[in-house]
C-alpha cells in the first residue's frame, strides 16, 4: 500500500495497513503506527513518532526543524498520537533540545495552514481553525477550540474546555471552560453551550460561572478571588481544576 512513486527510507518504521500515495516524502528516523494514511506530497520528516490512525494530508509537514535560534541541530522529536486529522500545510515542529519534544495527543483535528512550534505540547480532542498559530513551549489542554486565524504567543497555557474566537490573539493564559473572545482577547463568559452539549451538569457550569464572575467581576486581586472562591463555591473537580490552573499561571490569565 505504499506507492512506488512516494520515497520512503529504508530505515523508516511502517506499521501495517499504511497507505503512502504517490509523491510522500518518509525520512530516516520516523516510526508511523499501523493503519496511517499520508497523503501527495505530505513530508514525514527526521523525529517523527506517530501512533495509528492518523491521516496526513497534502503538503502537510510533520516533524520540521525548529524555527528557534537555539536549535543547535541533531535528532529530536515529535511524538504524535492517535485518530488525529492533519490537514492540507499544516507544520508541525519538532524539539529545540533532545530532552524535550513536542506532542501531539488523540483525536485531535488541525484545519489547514495550522502551525504547530517547537515543544509545544496539545492535549486530547482539540479542534484548530484554519491559519492558526501556536508558537513554542505552549500547553494546550484536552477539548480545546480555536476559530480561524488564532495566535498563540510563546509559552501560554490554554485550558480544557475552552474556546477561542476567530482572530484573536494573546500573550497571557487562557482559563479553562470560557469562551475567549474581542481584540484584546478578554474573558467572554463560561462555555456553557459546548459544556451542556457534553454531558456537564447545569449545576457545575452554575458553579463555574460564579467562580468566574468573582474572578472577572469581583473588584479584586486574582490571590483573593481564588480564596473566596474556595469560600463560596461548593468544590467539585471542575473548581479545583480552574483553582490550579491559576495558582500555577507564570504569565497571568487574560483580562
Amino acid at each position: 500500500m505504499i506507492s512506488p512513486l512516494a520515497y520512503v527510507d529504508a530505515s523508516a518504521k511502517i506499521g501495517a495497513n499504511v497507505i503512502v500515495h504517490p509523491f510522500a516524502y518518509i525520512d530516516k528516523n520516523v516510526e508511523i503506527g499501523d493503519d496511517c494514511e499520508i497523503m501527495p506530497h505530505a513530508s514525514i520528516m527526521s523525529g517523527t513518532r506517530m501512533g495509528k490512525r492518523n491521516r496526513i494530508f497534502n503538503c502537510a509537514v510533520i516533524a520540521a526543524e525548529p524555527q528557534d535560534f537555539n536549535y543547535k541541530g541533531g535528532d529530536t522529536i515529535v511524538e504524535i498520537g492517535d485518530d488525529n486529522v492533519i490537514r492540507e500545510n499544516v507544520v508541525i515542529n519538532r524539539a529545540t533540545n533532545p530532552e524535550g519534544k513536542t506532542v501531539i495527543g488523540n483525536g485531535n483535528f488541525l484545519h489547514e495552514g495550522v502551525h504547530v512550534s517547537h515543544d509545544t505540547h496539545v492535549g486530547n480532542h482539540c479542534v484548530f481553525g484554519y491559519g492558526s498559530k501556536i508558537s513554542g513551549n505552549c500547553m494546550i489542554e484536552d477539548y480545546v477550540i480555536f476559530g480561524g486565524n488564532v495566535l498563540v504567543s510563546q509559552g501560554c497555557r490554554v485550558g480544557t474546555w475552552s474556546m477561542t474566537q476567530t482572530g484573536c490573539r494573546f500573550r497571557k493564559d487562557v482559563p479553562p471552560y470560557i469562551v475567549a473572545a474581542l481584540e484584546p482577547t478578554t474573558y467572554y463568559g463560561v462555555n456553557s453551550v459546548i459544556l451542556m452539549h457534553e454531558g456537564m451538569s447545569e449545576k457545575i457550569i452554575k458553579h463555574i460561572g460564579h467562580a468566574y464572575r468573582i474572578i472577572y467581576q469581583g473588584n479584586t486581586s486574582v490571590f483573593d478571588a481564588l480564596l473566596m472562591i474556595k469560600d463560596q463555591v461548593p468544590m467539585s473537580g471542575e473548581i479545583q481544576h480552574i483553582i490550579d490552573f491559576i495558582n500555577v499561571s507564570k504569565l497571568g490569565i487574560i483580562k
